[in-house]
């Protein structure tokens, strides 16, 4: 389980290579919501999510002769891109092993910035092959259930509480809990009293299940939002979320997507589902913040496209 130490420590690593995002108020939502409502618009960081916080991070804690045999990592969505960003600039080879079903935004962003991709028709295939290129003598680097991957995205949470001092609560989507983690850690060690806001969406709620069983959970994700798209929640999320969380809400894939209008029409923000549904569960919390809170949404990833968007317009009406 990851510590303040361990958060604080991955900021003075990762702090030349990543950016300070914004945190603005957004006065239209503050009147809907009857709360200052800000958003910390990770979807700036470099490759367009929160990622490479994370995958700079784990890379940094290799020696110097493993980075020379190069990292691989599974990823059909924005750890592929943050990790690639992240070899690229710490000359490490960098190769992602990714299902065929992947958009091809983030296979040709992928390799843009420098990673070979391996693509494989199933997941089970993938991670075989992941394994297979570990046995090579690759470093097989996690996208969300590793304590360095946890770190560096908890450093959000550092951040937030610089720029927002008087900050009450954080609302956070969840995938596989890694960045629900790390900011959780670094909030509640720093302002025990701040509430933390989970979200998933219907058909990727691997945290909500986990929750309810009391354990970690397999899951076959059924959502839109593909970057919530994972199998399980690391354990160590779990029990983070045991712990410090106020509340578990989970949205349908329509009222994230009517938030993602919402933010692209009125915020100008091409955000993900997976971080417009962050304002889905705020909406939902209606009634719960007061005009003295001061509410953050983390809007974690922009990488959707023209092509996505009509998609989901012709899925969800």
């Amino acid at each position: 389980m990851i510590t303040l130490d361990d958060v604080q420590q991955a900021r003075i690593q990762v702090s030349p290579y990543v950016k300070r995002t914004p945190l603005e108020k957004n006065t239209t939502l503050s009147r809907e919501l009857s709360a200052n409502i800000y958003l910390k618009l990770e979807l700036f960081q470099k490759t367009g999510s929160f990622k490479p916080r994370g995958a700079f991070n784990q890379i940094l804690q290799l020696t110097r002769d493993q980075r020379k045999h190069g990292v691989v990592g599974v990823s059909g969505g924005n750890f592929a891109q943050g990790l690639a960003y992240a070899g690229r600039e710490l000359d490490t080879p960098v190769l992602i092993c990714m299902p065929e079903s992947t958009p091809r935004n983030y296979v040709e962003a992928t390799k843009a910035y420098g990673a070979a991709v391996d693509l494989a028709p199933t997941f089970p295939e993938v991670f075989a092959r992941a394994d297979h290129y570990k046995a090579q003598g690759w470093n097989l680097l996690h996208p969300f259930d590793s304590p360095y991957q946890m770190a560096g995205a908890g450093t959000i949470g550092l951040e937030l509480l610089e720029d927002l001092p008087e900050l009450t609560d954080v609302v956070i989507s969840i995938g596989g809990g890694g960045l629900i983690a790390g900011i959780t850690v670094a909030i509640k060690a720093l302002k025990p009293e701040a509430r933390i806001w989970g979200v998933e969406t219907e058909g990727s709620d691997a945290m909500g299940q986990a929750l309810r069983a009391g354990k970690v959970v397999q899951i076959t994700p059924a959502s839109l939002a593909k970057t919530l798209g994972s199998p399980y929640a690391a354990a160590d999320a779990l029990a983070l979320m045991q712990r410090h969380l106020e509340q578990h809400v989970l949205v349908s894939d329509k009222e994230a997507f009517e938030a993602g209008i919402f933010l692209l029409e009125r915020a100008k923000l091409n955000t993900e589902l997976a971080a417009s549904c962050t304002l889905a569960a705020a909406r939902r919390l209606k009634g719960v913040f007061s005009e003295s809170d001061h509410v953050v949404l983390v809007i974690c990833g922009g990488n959707n496209s023209l092509d996505n968007w009509t998609e989901y317009r012709r899925l969800l009406g």
